[in-house]
């Protein structure tokens, strides 16, 4: 298990659709084993193979932050089934550290992807989870949830990010 480097907005990986997992071997499982690492270390509650620079679809989430194994979700290839009502609450992406932002999200979203033993998974989620589904479904997609902000907010925050991205995140 290793922590990886967690990819900031600007790089490629991070704004072109993950390509979807065809076989599942070992570096499956190590993938998963790594970005359940990361994304505790970070700390957050989900996490997408692209933002640790991988383009497939893969994704972690655990509201817990890794106090209760039971809530660890990890799928790959994941869909939507369903989607309804709306929802909007800030929002924050290990991606693109210190902003935040509230985009419109489903109030409950239905889910079926693979668990890393390539078990069909279906989930009924509202709240924070509906939301953590959405926003990692979204990296996996080659969106990030500025890209789901009105246009004057998005505008606003990606010139900040373009900063930000040309000083090397250091500021």
């Amino acid at each position: 298990m290793a922590i990886r480097p967690i990819v900031k907005w600007g790089d490629p990986v991070l704004h072109a659709p993950a390509a979807p997992v065809t076989e599942r071997d070992e570096s499956l499982r190590t993938l998963f084993r790594d970005m359940v690492e990361t994304m505790y270390a970070a700390p957050g509650i989900g996490l997408a193979a692209p933002q640790i620079g991988v383009p497939l679809r893969v994704i972690v989430i655990d509201l817990s932050v890794g106090k209760d194994p039971s809530q660890l979700i990890q799928l790959y290839n994941p869909e939507f089934l369903s989607r309804e009502g709306e929802q909007k609450e800030d929002e924050g992406c290990l991606s693109i550290p210190g902003h935040y932002g509230s985009p419109a999200r489903p109030a409950q979203v239905v889910v079926r992807g693979l668990d890393p033993e390539g078990v069909e998974r279906t989930y009924t989620a509202t709240e924070l989870l509906a939301r953590a589904f959405c926003h990692e479904i979204d990296h996996i997609d080659g969106l990030l949830f500025v890209d789901r902000l009105s246009p004057l907010k998005r505008d606003l925050v990606k010139r900040k990010l373009r900063k930000k991205a040309k000083a090397g995140w250091d500021e």
